[in-house]
């Protein structure tokens, strides 16, 4: 038939971003069409400050919802982290501020940078800790067709589950112990954090030149005392690129669930070719044993008796 095998939510998905891709090109058309004589330079210029706010506000809002669906962790400890770190530094600039850390941002210190680092790092490091205990935290969501729903219950992978590290000769000697149990989330944690304090920032001295450059103190006038909501997430989605791209590099696996739930759509044929062409691969890597049940020398020749 025309329309796919699959469950319902999945499909109206997959219609809707046709749909909204089908939008955009009547768009553009319609910006081609609309195009003076007169005015070339100023309608190319306004469409390409179009794509550039949509390149950064939609595909980084994307990317912020990707990293939702691997767990709320994944989104919590680094938002956190930004906010741990604009706090921290503003206070350690404050109290102890002295050097001049750029020009961009003339109030922002050295003493602030270096403190909001450290800072940042213990709180991401004890907030992955206290999050790490909680499925509805480090679980990712998943659609279950059996209730027609969203989930967030899981057998929590390895990440998540304590693991015994044994410390090095210096710590041993001020710790007094030779073994600490922590989740391997910590550890990955302290790379987020680390992010967050050295690179992160650099997203707030952009915006600030940015400001500069056309002469305005805030993008907008929403939250009062602090602008808009730009001047609060400037950092925030350099943030979500990053952790984005650090779980697709270093985390994410293969996901059964997500492969189950591909099988289920296909038609019956091809479920049972993939099911027999299994059965093969486990026979020869000797994990199923062959018996006169399962094997066949139609389809598998060293399975002679």
């Amino acid at each position: 038939s025309f329309l796919p095998r699959e469950f319902p939510v999945v499909f109206v998905v997959r219609l809707v971003r046709f749909l909204f891709q089908l939008l955009y090109f009547a768009c553009f058309c319609m910006f081609v069409l609309s195009l003076v004589k007169k005015h070339y330079r100023l309608q190319f210029y306004m469409f390409a400050w179009t794509h550039v706010t949509l390149l950064i506000t939609v595909t980084q809002s994307h990317l912020v919802i990707q990293n939702l669906f691997e767990g709320m962790i994944w989104f919590l400890v680094p938002i956190s982290s930004v906010i741990c770190n604009d706090i921290t530094a503003y206070l350690f600039g404050f109290f102890f501020g002295r050097t001049p850390l750029i020009k961009l941002s003339p109030k922002k210190t050295w003493e602030g940078f270096i403190g909001g680092f450290f800072s940042t790092v213990v709180f991401g490091f004890i907030a992955a800790y206290v999050l790490s205990k909680y499925q509805y935290f480090v679980c990712p969501v998943e659609y279950r067709s059996d209730i027609n729903s969203f989930v967030t219950e899981c057998e929590p992978s390895e990440l998540f589950q304590l693991q015994s590290y044994s410390l090095p000769p210096s710590l041993k000697a001020v710790l007094r112990q030779e073994v600490v149990s922590l989740y391997p989330f910590q550890i990955h944690s302290i790379a987020l954090s680390t992010f967050a304090s050295l690179i992160g920032p650099f997203g707030g001295f952009f915006a600030s030149g940015f400001k500069r450059a056309f002469k305005i103190k805030d993008f907008a006038n929403t939250i009062p005392g602090h602008g808009g909501i730009m001047d609060r997430f400037d950092c925030q989605y350099l943030m979500a690129t990053f952790v984005h791209v650090y779980i697709t590099s270093f985390i994410r696996g293969p996901n059964p669930s997500k492969v189950l739930q591909q099988l289920l759509v296909l038609q019956p044929e091809q479920q049972l070719n993939i099911y027999k062409t299994l059965k093969i691969h486990l026979i020869e890597k000797g994990i199923l044993q062959p018996t006169l049940k399962n094997c066949s020398c139609a389809w598998f020749p060293r399975c002679r008796l």
